[in-house]
């Protein structure tokens, strides 16, 4: 049975919206009357969501969707809203409020809202822990030499790498940032062979990277990303379709001279993330390896 913790400084409020949820029969409420309560009950028993006035004395309902977001990042927030406090309103939105429901329309969306943010947490719960059970995993994509498929896919293959347990949270946004420099390198430096020594000029730079996105050959060049993960390792292999490069003169991550240049930043901090990194004969793949500590 899910529970529903209900915050608000008006007494006459809690009745209103635990007898409005008490219309469920499968809902339990508990209420209390301002956020530092509220937080002490959450920390004793999690309910599965907190629905709370906005306007608190102490600490008010944007500073307690705040905290929850922070310490008990599990538990969504519905707020409810008052005529005048609208910009607090979408500032707790912002700040990680699942979703809000007007006082005055209470009675008529109170309910569906509550069973709607209880019924997409309860599947979000439940993925996390079919995920518990993967213990292997594979992705192979195809893509063009654009920068917007760069942070997507990199982002991706981090949450893959965090959900399969390989590593925790910092680890694997480490990993997200090695495979965001190896895709923009064989993007940048791969299909469309643009220097890095011509980052020192910005617009030079630009200009060559357009004008060779719509010119062929290297327009129709695609960067190859196949990933493998088990809860014991990772393996990313990276390949583009240009000429290569010799990767004996990549250079040395253990220096800390070369953390100053701008041509070989992307990989010192692919070295520097990942437990292995290596390159093919030709210089246009890498293999990256992540190992479980």
């Amino acid at each position: 049975m899910p529970r529903v913790l209900i915050v608000d400084d008006s007494s006459g409020d809690r009745l209103l919206a635990s007898e409005i949820l008490a219309a469920d029969p499968s809902v339990e409420t508990q209420a209390v009357e301002s956020g530092s309560e509220a937080l002490d009950r959450i920390a004793a028993a999690r309910p599965d969501l907190v629905l709370t006035d906005l306007v608190m004395p102490g600490l008010d309902g944007l500073e307690l969707v705040a905290t929850i977001r922070e310490e008990f990042s599990s538990v969504p927030v519905v707020l409810m809203t008052s005529k005048g406090n609208e910009e607090i309103a979408v500032q707790a939105l912002r700040v990680g409020a699942a979703s809000y429901v007007p006082k005055r329309l209470l009675a008529a969306s109170l309910l569906p809202t509550v069973l709607e943010i209880l019924s997409l947490a309860d599947r979000r719960r439940a993925a996390e822990r079919v995920f518990e059970t993967l213990t292997r995993s594979e992705f192979v994509f195809c893509l063009g030499n654009l920068d917007e498929y760069v942070l997507p896919l990199a982002r991706h293959l981090q949450e893959a790498t965090a959900r399969i347990g390989l590593c925790d949270e910092v680890e694997a946004r480490q990993v997200g940032v090695a495979i965001a420099e190896a895709l923009s390198n064989a993007i940048e430096h791969g299909n469309l062979e643009v220097s890095g020594a011509l980052r020192g000029d910005l617009a030079a730079h630009g200009a060559l990277m357009r004008e060779r996105r719509e010119s062929v050959p290297w327009r129709d060049r695609r960067v190859h990303v196949e990933a493998r993960l088990s809860r014991e390792a990772a393996t990313f292999t990276i390949r583009d379709e240009g000429s290569g490069f010799d990767p004996a003169t990549l250079p040395n991550p253990r220096d800390p001279e070369n953390m100053e240049r701008v041509h070989g930043r992307g990989v010192l901090l692919m070295r520097s993330f990942m437990d292995e990194v290596t390159w093919n004969e030709t210089g246009n793949a890498v293999t990256m390896v992540k190992r479980r500590e």
